[in-house]
């Protein structure tokens, strides 16, 4: 870890946007949910929902970036689930959608906590969604075509509320808490070490916030391969304590 590499962790860290996020509904295309990521980690944001089309998904690494290391993407099982989610946290719904009530998403006021709803390739956002949503944004199209790829549009609207964010001041001082802070510094410093624990259920280790380095990585890792040379083993048990 150089100290450069570390001040640009920093740095990136207290500008992240807790309470701004995009919501995927059903985007098919992996590379299209990759660019939406990396959208997300290029204008501030820390995490993105997501409800999966039938098929499932699959992160286009190469278009992503990345981005996939920087971004914390949450998954719901339902638009239904998602939203109650984003609500809960008290989140204003902007969902992209051509309608009698669309806004132009230039209108649509993204400093308050607020996500912002992209509907998948084919259909847009799904009736209940749009229906459940606060507003509904458009961008303004002045050729031909009808619509933009749903990356590119949500790129142009994650761009309007970086804008509008930076003129409020909501990029001049950390805003995501303390704990929150803590878990993406060691992540994003040591990700080796992170996937280690991940895997085998373990704490972290202590990180020095000056360095980015462990405190004591000997020591740790000694503790580590104590730990589990003495954990109990399967041929230790008895044969009654076999299930």
């Amino acid at each position: 870890m150089t100290p450069e590499r570390l001040a640009r962790i920093k740095q990136v860290l207290h500008t992240r946007q807790p309470d701004l996020s995009v919501l995927t509904d059903q985007v098919h295309k992996p590379r299209n949910l990759s660019a939406i990521l990396r959208s997300c980690d290029a204008f501030g944001l820390s995490s993105m929902h997501v409800v999966w089309p039938k098929e499932g998904f699959r992160a286009f690494r190469k278009t992503a970036g990345g981005s996939f290391k920087w971004v914390t993407p949450h998954t719901h099982r339902t638009m239904d689930d998602a939203i109650t989610n984003l609500k809960g946290q008290g989140h204003k719904l902007y969902a992209a959608q051509l309608s009698d009530r669309a806004i132009d998403y230039r209108s649509a006021d993204f400093t308050v906590p607020c996500t912002i709803v992209m509907g998948n390739e084919v259909d847009g956002v799904s009736a209940g969604a749009a229906e459940q949503a606060d507003e509904h944004i458009v961008i303004p199209m002045m050729g031909m075509v009808e619509s933009l790829n749903v990356s590119a549009a949500c790129a142009i609207i994650l761009s309007e509320a970086q804008r509008q964010r930076k003129e409020a001041g909501l990029f001049n001082s950390r805003r995501i808490p303390d704990d929150e802070y803590n878990r993406l510094l060691f992540s994003w410093c040591q990700p080796v070490v992170k996937r280690y624990c991940d895997d085998r259920n373990l704490p972290y280790p202590p990180l020095d916030h000056e360095t980015g380095e462990l405190v004591d990585g000997v020591g740790w890792m000694q503790d580590v391969r104590e730990l589990r040379a003495n954990r109990p083993r399967w041929t230790d048990k008895k044969p009654e304590e076999i299930t």
